[in-house]
């Protein structure tokens, strides 16, 4: 837990993709998160955290749906959501804390 922490204790802002390979919907954002980390370039994190190796990170945020996605920028969640989302929605939304 702490290291998770030390990622979210940055000025930029940081996307969480809690997400499980078994899901089709953590898997189909795949492909969406990766063109928003292109995006986005060094000016925002995205990191996908796979809540079958992280249960107790998953737990303690509460993570029920998948996917979860979190936004966190200088040690406080700013923006959370479940379910899929496109593109161009996460990277408006991320903009606003950049």
């Amino acid at each position: 837990m702490s290291k998770f922490g030390e990622l979210i204790d940055v000025e930029i802002p940081v996307l969480f993709d809690f997400y499980a390979e078994w899901n089709e919907q953590s898997t189909a954002m795949h492909p969406v998160l990766r063109d928003v980390a292109a995006a986005l370039g060094d000016k925002a994190k995205v990191i996908k955290i796979d809540v079958e190796k992280n249960q107790e990170l998953a737990d303690a945020l509460r993570v029920k749906g998948l996917p979860t996605l979190i936004i966190y920028k200088d040690g406080e969640m700013k923006w959370r959501q479940s379910g899929e989302q496109d593109a161009d929605t996460l990277i408006g939304v991320i903009q606003e804390y950049i």
